[in-house]
């Protein structure tokens, strides 16, 4: 599919093409990291001109994604923690007037309809070229692997090294980025942390919650934590730290 890129705000976008992009695309509780939400919308504020989206030839919304810019040294032992952690580490340089040099992709969403076309690929490279225009020296991703909630009692240092037959990563989202040449680089066993209430985790999940002690819930890459006398249900993801040449 030929595709034309641009930010986001570029001009209005049509209602129902964002629900329709955006319908389905993350679990529920995603949105429980509450320190995110300290973060969000200054990120939003500050680098509208780091969230791209891919339109088809019929001017539709098929693919979107955004990034922060930091700084970074290169070492691995000096990445953010995670997700959450780069957030505030772009906020933070920003306000303190830090030149970034590294770019780090947040997210990309897939129209559901167009998953598997090679879509997601396209955003990373659209984005991969914003760095190269500012002269930003590298790129990097906290990747989210998908197909870790079939694993959630593997630790993610052990799921991240699976491999397929071709010696391709055997997650789908860590495979598009090793096939645009990026290689793992650290684990984010800590990239967000989810909290809520027993109730919010009933209706996020579905489930109930007899007991407390860990559960598997579903889209979870590792398991939730529930404490009926606290009433509070804690989730930690972890992520895999990639980095494109």
């Amino acid at each position: 599919m030929r595709t034309v890129v641009e930010p986001l705000r570029a001009r209005p976008r049509p209602g129902d093409q964002m629900d329709r992009l955006f319908a389905g695309g993350w679990p529920a509780f995603i949105t429980a990291d509450r320190q995110v939400g300290r973060y969000l919308d200054r990120v939003r504020e500050v680098f509208a001109d780091l969230e791209l989206v891919l339109l088809d030839g019929d001017g539709d919304l098929v693919t979107a994604g955004w990034a922060v810019p930091i700084r970074w040294d290169g070492d691995p032992a000096h990445l953010p923690e995670g997700y959450t952690d780069s957030l505030r580490r772009a906020v933070t340089g920003h306000d303190r007037d830090e030149a970034p040099d590294t770019l780090v992709v947040m997210a990309a969403q897939v129209r559901a309809d167009l998953r598997g076309q090679g879509l997601a690929g396209d955003l990373l490279t659209a984005l991969r070229s914003l760095a190269e225009q500012r002269g930003w020296a590298r790129v990097i991703a906290p990747v989210r692997p998908t197909l870790k909630a079939r694993y959630p009692l593997t630790p993610i240092e052990r799921f991240a090294a699976w491999t397929r037959e071709d010696g391709s990563p055997l997650d789908p989202w860590l495979r598009t980025h090793w096939r645009l040449g990026a290689r793992v680089v650290a684990m984010a066993p800590r990239s967000q942390t989810m909290t809520g209430t027993v109730a919010e985790w009933r209706q996020w999940t579905g489930m109930v919650f007899p007991d407390s002690g860990d559960y598997v819930i579903p889209d979870g890459l590792s398991l939730l934590r529930v404490d009926l006398d606290r009433d509070q249900g804690t989730y930690t993801e972890p992520n895999v730290w990639v980095q494109h040449r």
